[in-house]
């Protein structure tokens, strides 16, 4: 019995669970961790890449990418599907500017991510995309905004919080060590910090990482990198800290 529960996308076991649901999850758990952070002068978010090789183009990403001029998403999960609903972002953000001449509202864009993902947990021959989002962009109706985004279609705003693998360690950092007053420097630090705890530190190196700042200059939304330099740094700073914990 619990088989048939096991196999049917939109069949509920007596628990009242979806498992195909779980296992999307589960796919995302084994994940590389992904942390962002809010704060009053924008968004900061690190993201550990699990794909490595010297034969890879250094300008190649599969964790973080940009939607619009004023939205990117960090995904974790599985690379195929991540890539399939970037895509379709990119159309829905397109469409609105063209349609309204304007930019779609994060939240906008985020509601339509999660309705399309619901979706795919409701009718029988489609599975639930097996991907999670972190979504950071500015707007004028609620300003910098962190949004994190369920395969069940469920999306929830953050202050600062973490996907991927060892998510609870990241979390209880956070949770301990945020504050709403923590300007952009402390936001990149504590993002360092917490992957250097969710990870191996022996390994913590800016080519693990990618990177994604979201803030405004001049009244206009800039997207860009952390620059290795400074990247390199704030792991150094991390590891210190860590081990100064651990002598402690």
């Amino acid at each position: 019995m619990a088989r048939r529960y096991d196999q049917r996308t939109t069949t509920f076991s007596p628990e009242g669970r979806l498992y195909q649901v779980e296992y999307a999850m589960e796919a995302i758990n084994q994940a590389g961790s992904t942390v962002g952070i809010k704060g009053s002068e924008g968004v900061v978010i690190l993201a550990e890449k699990k794909t490595l090789s010297e034969m890879l183009e250094r300008t190649s990403r599969e964790k973080i990418h940009k939607i619009a001029d004023h939205i990117t998403v960090a995904v974790a999960g599985l690379t195929s599907d991540g890539a399939t609903l970037t895509d379709w972002l990119r159309q829905q953000a397109q469409r609105y500017q063209y349609q309204f001449q304007a930019p779609m509202p994060v939240e906008q864009l985020v509601k339509t991510l999660a309705d399309n993902m619901h979706v795919y947990t409701q009718y029988g021959g489609l599975r639930p995309f097996g991907v999670s989002f972190l979504v950071a962009g500015w707007d004028k109706h609620h300003g910098f905004q962190l949004i994190k985004v369920d395969p069940s279609g469920n999306y929830s705003v953050w202050h600062a919080t973490a996907i991927g693998q060892n998510t609870n360690t990241g979390v209880t950092l956070l949770r301990s060590d945020y504050s709403e007053d923590s300007n952009f420097e402390d936001n990149c630090k504590l993002a360092a910090k917490c992957m250097i705890k969710m990870g191996d530190s022996a390994t913590a190196t800016p080519e693990r990482f990618e990177t994604i700042m979201v803030t405004r200059v001049d009244g206009q939304v800039v997207i860009k990198s952390i620059e290795k330099s400074k990247l390199q740094s704030l792991l150094d700073d991390a590891k210190k800290a860590a081990e100064a914990d651990k002598a402690d």
